[in-house]
C-alpha cells in the first residue's frame, strides 16, 4: 500500500519507518522536506521511502496518517488539499494540547474533540483515531512484561476501523474499537492521563491495557 504521512516530526518519522518494515511504499510531508532529520529518516528507511511537500505526500497515499501537531493541523490540511484525500483512510494521531499555561490541557472538549474537527475537516475522508494515547517509543512492537497493551480505535466507517487494526496487530497491539469518531472525546483524555502519569513520575515507558475475566 501506498501510504502518505503528513507531518515529519518523531511521530511521522516513526510510524513511517514502521510501516516501511510492513513493506508499504511511505511519503512523508512537511513544508520543509530537505530539513535534516527527514534526510536522515530516509537515508535509514531505505528505497521504499520517500519525502515531499503536504499536497504531494497526500496525493501519493492511498491511505494518509495526520502526525502534525494540533496547532498546525487544520494548515497542514489545508496544504494538503481535502480533495486530495477524499475517499482514503485517514489515522489521525493528534491530541489537541495546550501548553500556554506550563501544564499541558486539552483545548477541545468535552462536547467535541480533534478526532471529529478532522473529521469536518475532512468530510469526504475516512478518519480514524489511532495512535494518540502512548508514546512513539512504543508504536512499534511495544514490548512490556505483562504482554501487549491496548490500543484504544474509533471512527465512523468499520472497513477503514478493520484495516487499520490490521495494521496495528503487525505492529504488535490488541486493538479495541469503541465506535464512532465521537470516541474521540475520551481518547483525547486518555492522552492526557498518558501524558500527567509521564509528567509526575518522569518515565514514559507507559501503555494501557484492558483486562478482561
Amino acid at each position: 500500500m501506498r501510504i502518505g504521512i503528513l507531518g515529519t516530526g518523531d511521530v511521522g518519522r516513526v510510524l513511517g519507518s514502521g510501516l516501511v518494515s510492513l513493506g508499504h511504499e511511505v511519503k512523508i510531508g512537511s513544508r520543509t522536506p530537505q530539513k535534516p532529520e527527514v534526510k536522515e529518516w530516509l537515508k535509514a528507511a531505505g528505497p521504499k521511502a520517500s519525502a515531499g511537500s503536504f499536497a504531494e505526500a497526500a496525493a501519493f497515499g492511498e491511505m494518509a496518517v495526520l502526525a502534525t501537531l494540533w496547532i498546525g493541523t487544520e494548515n497542514a490540511i489545508k496544504l494538503a488539499g481535502p480533495q486530495k484525500l477524499a475517499g482514503k483512510m485517514v489515522i489521525d494521531t493528534t491530541n489537541p494540547l495546550d501548553f500556554s499555561t506550563g501544564t499541558p490541557r486539552l483545548s477541545v472538549g468535552p462536547t467535541d474533540s480533534a478526532g471529529e474537527t478532522v473529521q469536518r475537516w475532512l468530510p469526504q475522508s475516512r478518519v480514524v483515531k489511532a495512535f494518540n494515547h502512548v508514546g512513539n517509543a512504543h508504536f512499534i512492537k511495544p514490548q512490556f512484561p505483562d504482554g501487549p497493551p491496548t490500543m484504544f480505535i474509533c471512527g465512523n466507517e468499520e472497513s477503514a476501523k478493520k484495516i487499520v487494526s490490521g495494521l496495528l496487530e503487525a505492529f504488535g497491539w490488541a486493538v479495541i474499537d469503541i465506535g464512532g469518531i465521537e470516541g474521540s472525546r475520551l481518547l483525547e483524555p486518555l492522552a492526557m492521563l498518558w501524558i500527567l502519569y509521564g509528567f509526575r513520575t518522569s518515565t514514559w515507558s507507559h501503555a494501557f491495557k484492558l483486562l478482561r475475566r
